[in-house]
């Protein structure tokens, strides 16, 4: 039977939720940049891109969600299987939060709207574009998230591969079982 709160065995249906809902999450803002990159301008692409904006601000909402659920938690969660593993989640977290904060950074330099699931996020404006707003997300928006991707393959290589040595079954942790 599953708890909502974490135990030192394994993580409980609130964690779960929020870290399958972000996989889930995660790998659709990765199937909109392949379909913007690799079919740009196709049915796929104009339907996908047009969620990537809203995708990545529920995405960085939940992120912070789960950072306040994790701390609230801190004293119940599974330990880390290693120091480099804790830096790793640490890693992964910041790049999550990171990511769209430059993203929201270069939209609101450019004056753009923003709206998602219906709000008005930021009102668009006027004036000139600011850019030391544009600039950082031009430079790292795309980058970072080349590396994230690579971080989440990397995350769940080593999942599978500590659940086959059968050292720690972190996977197991996960799953509720």
């Amino acid at each position: 039977m599953s708890t909502l709160h974490d135990s030192a065995q394994r993580y409980g249906a609130v964690t779960r939720l929020l870290h399958w809902s972000m996989a889930v999450l995660l790998g659709w803002q990765f199937v909109t940049v392949l379909a913007h990159v690799l079919l740009e301008d196709s049915a796929l692409d104009k339907f996908a891109w047009s969620t990537h904006k809203a995708t990545g601000l529920l995405l960085m909402v939940l992120v912070v969600i789960r950072l306040l659920w994790a701390f609230y938690s801190r004293n119940r969660r599974p330990a880390a299987v290693s120091t480099l593993a804790r830096f790793g989640h640490l890693a992964l977290y910041g790049l999550l939060f990171v990511i769209p904060f430059v993203a929201l950074l270069r939209q609101y330099g450019s004056g753009r709207e923003f709206v998602a699931f219906g709000m008005t996020v930021m009102p668009g404006f006027s004036d000139p574009k600011i850019d030391w707003m544009i600039a950082p997300a031009s430079l790292l928006h795309g980058n970072l998230g080349w590396l994230l991707l690579f971080m989440v393959i990397g995350h769940a290589a080593m999942a599978f591969i500590h659940r086959r040595q059968g050292d720690k079954d972190v996977l197991a942790r996960m799953i509720g079982r």
